[in-house]
């Protein structure tokens, strides 16, 4: 009989922390994993079938994408339990290639954030948002952007058990250089809370929409995963290297550095339009 209990939850968690998986994921993959357990009730058998009707409910109640990533936590936790029968195939969907327009972040709309914050007299907020877009560079990344990094010029990143190099440029290093000493920030992570802390995804998402507000952007579109979308889009506008890109965004699969490449559905439109096959 396969039951599930609050104990072999927690061992998993503990299993995926010492596998050096990042704390966001081992979050989401708990998160994904109760919300299943609380979808069956207390006194089901975990079986194929009721994976399959679960999954099913999640069709019918989330997006293609969210479906497929809580089916991925679900199944690599019954591989954990040694329950691989259980385990059920992803939802099949074509892949768009182009991005809705409402939540596109334009290069403007950030300009107008940075401008904002600095108007406004929050410096730290201005440099977290023209770190991200700068680099390209995770939110859950920015504590290897230290003063020593600022130092050299470069932050060395460590994420899903991969290091890579990300690197600052001359005006961004100026302006870290500087915040650091008006700070009296000599080591450690530049972009701290008031008490020492790195400030975490929670802490920047609040700040992030609240700014958004003041600017007049929607804030839907503000949110610290568009900045690292804006600076995909821009450097592979210019430079049309998405190899390179992949490198630099740390992705292992160059099929998802391509979801950050995707042109706005008015771009898509006016490519079709420039065809000129409509007589």
């Amino acid at each position: 009989m396969r039951h599930i209990n609050m104990k072999e939850i927690e061992h998993y968690r503990r299993e995926l922390l010492e596998a050096e998986k990042s704390k966001a994921t081992v979050e989401k993959y708990i998160r994904d994993i109760r919300t299943f357990v609380q979808w069956m009730g207390n006194d089901q058998t975990v079986s194929k079938d009721l994976v399959i009707q679960y999954k099913q409910y999640l069709k019918e109640h989330y997006k293609v994408s969210s479906v497929n990533s809580m089916l991925v936590a679900l199944n690599r936790f019954f591989q954990y339990l040694g329950w691989n029968e259980c385990c059920v195939k992803g939802v099949k969907a074509q892949q768009q290639m182009f991005s809705p327009e409402s939540r596109e972040l334009k290069q403007q709309e950030y300009e107008k954030l940075v401008e904002t914050a600095r108007r406004k007299k929050k410096e730290q907020l201005a440099l977290i948002i023209e770190s991200i877009t700068g680099t390209g560079i995770r939110i859950s990344e920015l504590a290897y952007i230290t003063a020593e990094a600022v130092t050299q010029g470069k932050a060395e990143v460590s994420c899903k058990g991969k290091w890579r190099l990300i690197y600052l440029t001359k005006e961004l290093r100026k302006r870290l250089m500087k915040y650091c000493r008006q700070n009296n920030i000599k080591e450690g992570p530049v972009f701290c809370t008031r008490s020492g802390r790195p400030l975490d995804r929670s802490n920047i998402w609040s700040m992030m929409k609240k700014l958004s507000k003041a600017a007049g952007v929607n804030p839907d579109k503000v949110f610290p995963h568009n900045l690292r979308h804006l600076f995909a889009r821009t450097y592979y506008k210019k430079h049309k290297d998405i190899f390179y890109l992949a490198d630099i965004l740390g992705h292992a699969n160059v099929n998802t550095t391509r979801i950050y490449t995707r042109t706005a559905e008015e771009n898509h439109i006016r490519m079709l339009e420039g065809l000129k096959l409509v007589i």
